[in-house]
């Protein structure tokens, strides 16, 4: 028996096959990324030779690396305790820039992207902003990414940079002078910003009076004006007599003579009398009461950031240029003044700021100088020829440019520079996986706690706790063979208020259940299906494009081969409605 289109299991069916969204191919298609372990190179690593000050921060880091793959390794310590991410990433514009491989094709730049938005919303605090600068070819679709990934209800703002501070003569239509920021908040409710502080200029000029004290204000008439609770019938509460200068009392009375109201009850014109201010017309006394302009004197963020105010591209070029005189120019830095902004309004000082797309290091340059703790990541080589050489002369105080002299700058603090480790299983020459020979068993330890979600906190007391989830729960990583006398010791070591997971290479037991506080697998076997293993490149780029999934059968076509053939055709609009969205090419 069929089931008629208009019926409400058929509406039900038909609704849940729509859906508003962006689409493109591949975008179903997610890697299971490995969470790899960093290895610090201490040869990279930076630090003042003396502490400048008390707030001196020496835990920022530098990870040089597939940027995707980074992020899932952050995930473990980090997720939800970075307050600001901003990150600048490749814009798909179909140009060649030195540093950066910018030629994307659509599809592959979606999906990307929208990967590493889901992790970087992860990292994010309930209390934090993720910046995404972008210009007016991947702008549209980033937001409707976005949109999915945060929610339509968690955005906040678009940021309208003046990037340029000169038009372009030779363009062939328009002259873009500006780039676009999305700005989005994890959880708009507990979202916070920081105001900027307003001087006179910033006050609106209604607010034309100064009072004794000299703060500015205007007035209103004092009777309520307009709507419902205008007239004393309306608010009989809001009728009284106030005392004018003369002695005489005034009643709220409209300009038909009929009986009016007051804004205030007689108690705040008691408690703000000297707000009230009496004016004496041909009509007699009228009090009107004073507006003043905000006490705590500051203005919200705007939405359009001019050159004068945050810097240009050219301004930035400069600011590298006096610093690494003898490298060749990065193609799009952003000024200092841009990221200060960005990170004032989204922090502060302590606060951690992330950008995962670290370029000429502008982020953590100015994140340094501001008193905030930075991650950053990069894979590209001049994080060796620029980055670095830039964040050390931030540290060493030499670098007195950008914003230095407005956070009176004097260097100090450090970074960390790490690299991502080698995949945990290698194949061998048969085509088997197994442990990678690049790992110690330090290594091994470590990258299966994160792979178990374990912490990675080896004893100095108990060789078989590597790490733990809780103040109870322990792991233990060996390569050996188990026997029942080695699992018996153990269990006993454990005791009955405490466990322990232990991944091993093999145990010699029947029945694993003679050990309730111990939990056994086998490595590499019980994490074979866990990640795509011996994976090192998500980079932005065309050959890392995901096949295309093959098409699933659809859910509805058996429904839609019992619906008459005029339910069919309508069947057809709706989904030509629903595929509104999808990416016409994929290029």
């Amino acid at each position: 028996m069929g089931i008629e289109l208009n019926s409400p299991t058929g509406r039900n069916l038909m609704a849940r096959k729509q859906k508003l969204e962006l689409t493109w191919i591949g975008k179903e298609t997610r890697p299971k990324l490995e969470p790899r372990i960093f290895l610090e190179d201490s040869g990279w690593s930076y630090h003042a030779s003396h502490r400048v000050g008390d707030s001196d921060l020496f835990d920022n880091r530098l990870i040089f690396g597939d940027n995707l793959l980074a992020l899932k390794a952050l995930e473990q310590e980090f997720s939800g305790k970075v307050k600001c991410i901003y990150i600048d990433p490749p814009f798909n514009t179909q140009q060649a820039f030195e540093h950066y491989d910018d030629c994307l094709e659509n599809s592959l730049w979606l999906t990307l992207m929208a990967e590493r938005l889901h992790i970087l919303r992860g990292l994010l605090s309930e209390d934090g902003l993720i910046w995404i600068h972008l210009d007016d070819n991947q702008v549209h679709r980033c937001k409707c990414v976005c949109d999915e990934i945060f929610g339509p209800d968690q955005f906040i703002s678009s940021v309208i940079w003046e990037k340029s501070d000169s038009p372009r003569m030779d363009a062939d239509f328009f002259s873009s002078r500006h780039d676009t920021i999305l700005v989005f908040a994890k959880n708009r409710d507990t979202a916070t910003i920081n105001r900027f502080p307003a001087d006179d200029d910033d006050i609106p000029e209604h607010y034309n009076r100064t009072d004794d004290s000299n703060r500015r204000y205007y007035t209103k008439p004092l009777r309520a004006m307009g709507g419902q609770g205008d007239t004393r019938k309306a608010r009989p509460n809001l009728y009284f007599g106030i005392e004018a200068p003369d002695g005489s009392m005034i009643y709220p009375k409209k300009q038909d003579g009929t009986d009016g109201a007051w804004r205030w009850g007689e108690e705040k014109v008691k408690n703000e009398a000297d707000r009230i201010e009496w004016v004496d017309g041909r009509n007699g006394w009228t009090p009107y009461y004073r507006i003043y302009a905000e006490n705590r004197r500051e203005r919200p963020p705007e939405t359009i950031w001019f050159h004068e105010d945050v810097g240009s591209n050219r301004t930035s070029k400069a600011e590298v240029k006096k610093l690494l005189p003898k490298e060749v120019a990065f193609g799009t830095p952003k000024p200092e003044k841009l990221l200060e902004r960005v990170i004032h309004i989204s922090t502060n000082p302590g606060d951690c700021v992330l950008d995962s797309f670290a370029g000429s290091g502008t982020t953590g340059a100015v994140a340094h100088k501001m008193g905030r703790r930075w991650v950053m990541v990069e894979l590209g080589e001049h994080c060796h020829t620029h980055l670095i050489p830039r964040l050390r002369e931030v540290i060493d105080g030499n670098d007195q440019g950008g914003v230095s002299s407005a956070n009176q700058w004097k260097g100090g603090g450090g970074f960390r520079y790490y690299t991502l480790g080698p995949s945990l299983l290698e194949e061998d020459e048969f085509g088997n996986w197994i442990i990678n020979k690049k790992y110690n068993p330090e290594m091994l330890a470590e990258a299966m706690c994160k792979l178990e979600g374990f912490t990675y906190a080896p004893s100095t007391d108990f060789y078989w706790q590597h790490g733990h989830s809780t103040e109870t729960d322990f792991i233990y990583v060996t390569t050996q063979t188990l026997t029942r006398e080695q699992l018996v010791k153990l269990s006993d070591e454990v005791g009955p208020n405490r466990s322990l997971l232990i991944c091993c290479g093999a145990y010699r037991i029947r029945k694993v259940e003679d050990f309730p506080n111990l939990t056994l697998k086998k490595i590499p076997l019980a994490v074979m299906s866990k990640c795509e293993w011996g994976k090192d490149d998500y980079s932005l780029e065309i050959k890392a494009l995901p096949d295309a999934p093959e098409p699933e059968p659809d859910e509805f076509e058996e429904v839609l081969q019992d619906l008459p053939k005029n339910k069919r055709k309508a069947r057809k609009v709706l989904d030509q409605q629903a595929s509104l969205f999808a990416l016409e090419d994929a290029e």
